[in-house]
């Protein structure tokens, strides 16, 4: 596979996990998130930029300190530096897309919950999307 074309709000609404890593290239990464009513995804600063797109659901966003009411159609600029958190204020799940330049997630790593995220310190660790797709399958 070379590259990623799919309807991501359309998987974004389906998605029930908290944080699933859909495909990483060398200089990006795309994730879908599900937040459930009152989550947040925790407050946390990056050293790289990300952008996250509301496709479902109502909450807010903040941005060193500034709170902004966020919905479906919402897209958030992250710049590297930016202390930020985005939370749940509905009723319902609160369904995200993100990209991460550069990524910050190990390739195809899945979360099903913030608990199994907090728990695991997985980072990135170079390999992407494609070098998984090209690795040569190996019968023993």
């Amino acid at each position: 596979m070379d590259g990623y074309v799919n309807d991501i709000a359309g998987i974004a609404i389906t998605n029930e996990d908290f944080r699933r890593v859909l495909y990483t290239a060398a200089h990006c990464q795309l994730v879908v998130m599900a937040l459930k009513p009152q989550e947040d995804i925790g407050a946390e600063v990056h050293t790289l930029d990300q952008c996250l797109y509301v496709a479902e659901g109502t909450g807010e966003t903040v941005l060193n300190g500034v709170r902004t009411a966020i919905r479906a159609g919402s897209m958030i600029v992250v710049p590297a530096g930016v202390h930020h958190n985005v939370i749940n204020t509905g009723r319902v799940p609160l369904k995200l897309s993100t990209i991460y330049a550069p990524p910050n997630h190990r390739d195809g790593v899945v979360h099903h919950t913030r608990a199994d995220a907090d728990a695991d310190n997985e980072h990135f660790d170079g390999k992407t999307t494609e070098d998984a797709a090209r690795e040569p399958v190996v019968h023993a």
